[in-house]
């Protein structure tokens, strides 16, 4: 689980990431971004109803991605609000596939600290 200090929790700053961030898109991801003024990285998930209507679902992929988002947070950049936007159900691909596109997103986004 991504610790508490690294999630964006509050509506307000979502809606910020989401109106005012930048795009980048992969395969069955969406990744919007903003700096902060924070000095970490904090990230929320976004998974609609009509990727699966069973919460199990959604929470098994919500883990899925927090999951590689917690193992690679000392590598990520700092000072940014990230949403993490999954356009469709991944649940059949297998854990390699699913780890190369948010990886290749990640770079994508220039999310990671050289």
């Amino acid at each position: 689980m991504l610790p508490k200090k690294y999630r964006l929790k509050k509506r307000e700053d979502i809606k910020g990431v989401l109106k005012y961030g930048l795009t980048q898109r992969a395969d069955f991801l969406i990744l919007k971004t903003r700096e902060n003024n924070l000095s970490n990285s904090r990230f929320a998930f976004l998974i609609s109803l009509k990727i699966s209507k069973k919460a199990a679902v959604r929470n098994k992929l919500k883990r899925k991605l927090s999951e590689f988002i917690r193992i690679n947070l000392p590598v990520i950049k700092n000072n940014i609000d990230a949403v993490l936007i999954v356009a469709f159900d991944f649940s059949k691909k297998n854990s390699r596939e699913t780890e190369e596109v948010i990886n290749n997103l990640l770079h994508k986004a220039k999310l990671y600290v050289r």
